[in-house]
C-alpha cells in the first residue's frame, strides 16, 4: 500500500521559512517523480514544485528563487523549503508522486498539510 506523509506545515510570519518533508511507503520512491501542491481556500489546486528522478526540478514562477525542492532517495523523502514566505503562499500544501509503472503511470497523493503565513 502507498502512502504519503506530509509534516512540516504550521504558521509563520511574512519572511519567514518553513520546511516541509513528506516520506513516501511502498517501494515507490526510486520511481516516482515527486511534487509539491497547493491549494488555498476557493481556488484550485496548483502546481508548487516538482523534481524528478534524477534531479531535475521546476517550479512554478510565483515561488522560483524562494522555494527549493529536494528529494533523498535514501530516506524515500522529498522537501521543500519555503523561504521569504508571503502572505499569499497561504494554503494546504500536498505531497504527490507520479509512479512510473510498466503501462502506466499511477498518482497518489498525502493528506495535506497547512501552511499559513499572517503577521
Amino acid at each position: 500500500q502507498v502512502q504519503l506523509v506530509e509534516s512540516g506545515g504550521g504558521l509563520v510570519q511574512p519572511g519567514g521559512s518553513l520546511r516541509l518533508s513528506c516520506t513516501a511507503s511502498g517501494s515507490i520512491f526510486s520511481n516516482s517523480v515527486m511534487g509539491w501542491y497547493r491549494q488555498a481556500p476557493g481556488k484550485e489546486r496548483d502546481l508548487v514544485a516538482t523534481i524528478s528522478i534524477g534531479g531535475y526540478t521546476n517550479y512554478a514562477d510565483s515561488v522560483k528563487g524562494r522555494f527549493t525542492i529536494s528529494r533523498d532517495n535514501a530516506k524515500n523523502t522529498v522537501y521543500l523549503q519555503m523561504n521569504s514566505l508571503k502572505p499569499d503562499d497561504t494554503a494546504v500544501y500536498y505531497c504527490n508522486a507520479k509512479v512510473f509503472r510498466s503501462r502506466r503511470i499511477d498518482d497518489y497523493w498525502g493528506q495535506g498539510t497547512q501552511v499559513t503565513v499572517s503577521a
